[in-house]
């Protein structure tokens, strides 16, 4: 579109009470541009008037999300002095659970999720979520990754995973398993089981563990609300 053609169709949608910024953006022209070439056009009262009422609500919806944003950042911050303030009863599980979360737990903002192929860590962090945070069985989500060219079905593997941690079946989320390639550098290592990931999918736990993690460490964190 030729620059005469640009602004006759700017005039064309201005008399039918298009905004400036709307008709630079359908245009793909400056706003100043625009602003020029239908400086002459005179709008009614009708079309202001639907202007004003459309910019009104874009400007609450904005509002509006700002105002969700704070609440919820409100709830984070709430949950993480939780955190603290639990850390400072000096239980040693606590501690130790949540100094297992800083260093191999994802640091998501609305979930807890830890990934590992120790048995035993596992087992421990199940531990330190059900006494310390008194996460019910039901809110455990349980993945397993695993290869099944090991002399193990995908069930069998499950069956493991869920019985050492004490869960069932609705816990357990579905398998990723693939066969194994002989051409791969992992063929000596004896992950038979895989790797089992662990998730709460829940706000106030993972604050609280952030929070108490700061509290433990004496850190400040706050790309963990954001």
């Amino acid at each position: 579109m030729t620059k005469p053609q640009a602004q006759e169709r700017a005039c064309q949608l201005r008399a039918e009470g298009m905004s400036v910024k709307d008709i630079a953006k359908q245009l793909g022209v400056a706003k100043s541009s625009v602003s020029t070439w239908v400086r002459e056009i005179v709008l009614s009262d009708d079309q202001k008037a639907a202007l004003r009422d459309k910019y009104h609500h874009y400007d609450a919806k904005i509002k509006g999300s700002q105002a969700n944003y704070q609440k919820g950042l409100a709830r984070r911050l709430a949950y993480q002095a939780e955190g603290r303030a639990k850390a400072r009863e000096g239980d040693p599980l606590h501690l130790a659970g949540c100094m297992l979360y800083w260093a191999e737990g994802a640091k998501e903002r609305g979930s807890v999720q830890l990934v590992n192929s120790d048995p035993d860590m596992l087992v421990f962090f199940t531990r330190f979520l059900r006494e310390s945070l008194c996460v019910p069985d039901e809110k455990f989500r349980v993945r397993i990754i695993c290869y099944t060219n090991n002399g193990l079905t995908a069930c069998e593997i499950e069956s493991y995973w869920l019985t050492l941690l004490q869960l069932r079946q609705n816990n357990l989320q579905q398998t990723t398993s693939n066969v194994q390639p002989k051409s791969s550098r992992q063929q000596g290592r004896k992950l038979r089981h895989g790797v089992c990931v662990i998730s709460i999918h829940n706000v106030r736990i993972v604050q609280h563990i952030f929070g108490a993690i700061q509290e433990y460490i004496s850190i400040d964190k706050p790309e963990w609300l954001k």
